[in-house]
């Protein structure tokens, strides 16, 4: 793999700087786009005017240059400018991210979920969805059942946020249950549809149970 390392300020700079010359550059061209391209012949006869026609053409033939390295040069620097903020984007998110992750280790290793953020929803036929953040996130949603085989559960949220969604079921198979809200606020996820009969008339899987929603708080003494 390899590594690039950009520094997203001095990207920016010397976009700015490139839209300067730029800017020079155009009002340069304007200045002269009238004395070169309406040149007037020095005398009244033949050779005189194809003198000045001569170079009236290549006058309009650089204008004509210049107004296209100009619009390439706008592009350019516009591309400048989007990759600074990208890359300053990029920096700035793996900068929270790592915070993150800091945050989250200890809660991690006791408990086996994180202390803020959601958990993962499941990937595997029948999985459960992953726990969301003791303090702060949601539960992930559980995967559908294979045939035979129950939808996962949705994962539980902590102290805020909501439960995660219960899967439907595989064939002749229960859904999953939704997760418990929040302790404090959320809604708990809904639960799984039972899947299908196995054989034409053949009993289907039971719905997953709704999970429990959110306590509300206490409410204020009168005064």
């Amino acid at each position: 793999m390899s590594f690039l390392t950009t520094a997203p300020a001095t990207m920016a700079a010397a976009a700015t700087d490139l839209a300067n010359i730029g800017s020079t550059i155009s009002a340069a061209n304007f200045a002269m786009a009238a004395p070169t391209t309406a040149v007037v012949a020095a005398g009244a006869d033949e050779i005189s005017a194809v003198v000045a026609a001569l170079f009236g053409s290549h006058a309009q033939s650089y204008q004509a240059l210049s107004a296209q390295a100009a619009l390439f040069h706008e592009q350019f620097v516009h591309a400048l400018q989007a990759g600074a903020g990208s890359y300053a984007s990029a920096e700035a998110n793996n900068v929270a991210q790592t915070l993150l992750d800091a945050i989250n280790a200890p809660t991690r290793t006791l408990f086996g979920r994180p202390l803020i953020g959601d958990g993962a929803n499941a990937t595997t036929p029948g999985g459960n969805g992953g726990a969301g953040g003791l303090l702060y996130g949601n539960g992930g949603n559980g995967a559908p059942g294979d045939p035979g085989k129950a939808g996962g559960s949705g994962g539980a949220a902590g102290l805020i946020g909501n439960g995660g969604a219960g899967a439907a079921g595989g064939a002749g198979a229960p859904g999953g249950n939704g997760g418990a809200g929040g302790w404090l606020l959320g809604n708990g996820g809904t639960g799984g549809t039972g899947g299908p009969g196995l054989l034409d008339g053949g009993p289907a899987g039971f719905g997953g149970t709704g999970g429990a929603g959110g306590t509300g708080g206490a409410a204020e003494p009168e005064g």
